[in-house]
């Protein structure tokens, strides 16, 4: 059976025929088999998760690398970490090519230059102690590889999320993701499956990472930023299960703190 490729000719035909109701249930259909081909890669995920926890256990920090969508992709992720888990900016760092204004528009063949992406992750000081995830849904994308294969080079630990398989920058890291997502609705179009694939790996990777490193307690986001009214409240309710106070002691004690558990322990260490 001929393997399918992110770039293979979508499944679906005459697009441009087919009314709304019609374009929007076939997206939804393509969509089902994206949760299928993360699950087939979990032991992956696995093993990387485990590697970045290692490294972050020690003081080390995660580099997601990628152009175009994949980029993007890696900077949210990045961004959310510090108001979630409540961990300082720069612990997980998202780069791409053609840096932060090539997260609203486009730079013409930034992706293409194979030396500019370790150039990009030396303004962090990088070093062993750190791990380095590119992503790139076709798994050739030359900013990231180069990048690659220029951290191997140096005992940098290395790691990836592609969507094809066998894919030269898989063959560049140490623990590479390969979630095969098939041809797109729209032929090539990765922002799509590629992508919805990419947003699930890369939740998978910092949630099960943070959830070691003790940021979160029973189900709980124990340490996220109180940067709007609607996490202050659910920080008070938080603390209100955690020591019986009432909503307006449990708040003053939240916002005296900056945390549920400084909040909590302060409590318990009678503040």
């Amino acid at each position: 059976m001929k393997p399918t490729h992110t770039e293979s000719s979508s499944h679906r035909n005459n697009l441009h025929e087919l009314s709304i109701a019609d374009l929007v249930k076939g997206m939804n259909e393509e969509d089902y088999s994206v949760a299928e081909a993360v699950e087939k890669s979990l032991g992956q995920i696995t093993t990387l998760a485990e590697l970045v926890f290692s490294k972050m256990q020690l003081g080390g920090r995660l580099f997601y690398l990628g152009a175009g969508t994949s980029g993007r992709l890696g900077v949210v992720d990045a961004s959310e970490c510090p108001p979630t888990y409540g961990v300082p900016h720069g612990m997980v760092v998202g780069i791409m090519a053609g840096g932060d204004g090539a997260m609203r528009k486009a730079v013409e063949f930034a992706e293409d230059d194979a030396e500019q992406g370790f150039k990009d992750l030396q303004d962090y000081q990088i070093t062993s102690a750190d791990v380095v995830v590119g992503i790139s849904a076709s798994g050739r994308t030359p900013y990231v590889l180069g990048a690659l294969q220029k951290c191997r080079e140096l005992n940098i630990s290395t790691g990836c999320v592609v969507c094809n398989y066998g894919s030269v920058i898989a063959q560049n890291s140490d623990a590479p993701i390969e979630v095969v997502t098939g041809p797109e609705f729209v032929t090539g179009s990765t922002r799509m499956k590629a992508g919805t694939a990419t947003k699930m790996v890369l939740n998978m990777i910092t949630t099960s990472v943070m959830i070691r490193l003790g940021k979160v307690e029973g189900n709980k986001m124990v340490d996220m930023q109180l940067t709007n009214h609607k996490l202050i409240e659910r920080g008070t309710l938080m603390v209100m299960e955690k020591t019986g106070l009432d909503m307006e002691s449990a708040k003053a004690v939240l916002l005296k703190f900056g945390s549920v558990r400084k909040a909590v322990e302060a409590y318990q260490n009678g503040y």
